[in-house]
């Protein structure tokens, strides 16, 4: 496999993802100073011209919570999502998938002073309800799916990290827990060296 990414992108997180996994992977760094990602090799595996991208044989799969979901199912034995036909299958896609389908367009709209005019038509709805979500979501203790540390956890955790680190939004003590418990494990310790100096202070 061969994982693009960059230490200050999004592919801070699917590189967490790896390292949990402690699987094999030729990891890329695409400079984006030097416009690597807008070569022709590299934006024949991915149009957009972002990271991530992993590369698996004849796999090519782009966006981080479907790299991170791609793994989690290659790999079952690490035990990072639930067994296909559990119960848990459905609050591990719900935390997978909304963290970039609701909260990132949210925050991101947000963060550049607009608001949507009619909020009821935006798949993100009004922050009110993100917020709201988000608090229900996130677990007093443990993780996710309980005690079952996941994926949903990396893409989830990881975007809420991100945006507590750089003042997107302010978590109530029950979120800034979580966040903290992720910043504990090993795999996140490894990876995020670079993002948590320059967040130094952010929260």
């Amino acid at each position: 496999m061969k994982h693009y990414f960059h230490p200050m992108s999004r592919g801070i997180t699917t590189n967490w993802m790896l390292k949990e996994l402690d699987v094999p992977c030729e990891q890329v760094i695409i400079d984006f100073d030097a416009g690597e990602n807008e070569e022709a090799g590299f934006r024949r595996l991915n149009p957009m011209g972002k990271v991530p991208v992993l590369v698996d044989g004849e796999t090519v799969v782009t966006e981080l919570p479907a790299i991170c979901a791609y793994l989690a199912d290659k790999y079952p034995e690490k035990g990072l999502a639930p067994e296909a036909g559990s119960p848990l299958r459905g609050p591990y896609y719900r935390a997978l998938f909304f963290a970039g389908s609701t909260v990132e367009p949210a925050f991101t709209l947000a963060a550049a002073g607009f608001e949507h005019p009619k909020p009821s038509t935006a798949g993100w709805g009004d922050m009110a309800r993100v917020m709201d979500s988000i608090e229900a979501m996130t677990p007093e203790n443990g993780w996710i799916l309980g005690d079952q540390f996941s994926a949903a956890d990396v893409v989830y955790g990881g975007l809420l990290d991100f945006s507590m680190t750089f003042k997107l939004f302010e978590p109530s003590p029950k979120v800034a827990a979580y966040i903290g418990r992720l910043r504990e494990r090993p795999a996140y310790i490894e990876t995020h060296q670079a993002f948590l100096a320059i967040g130094e202070g952010g929260e």
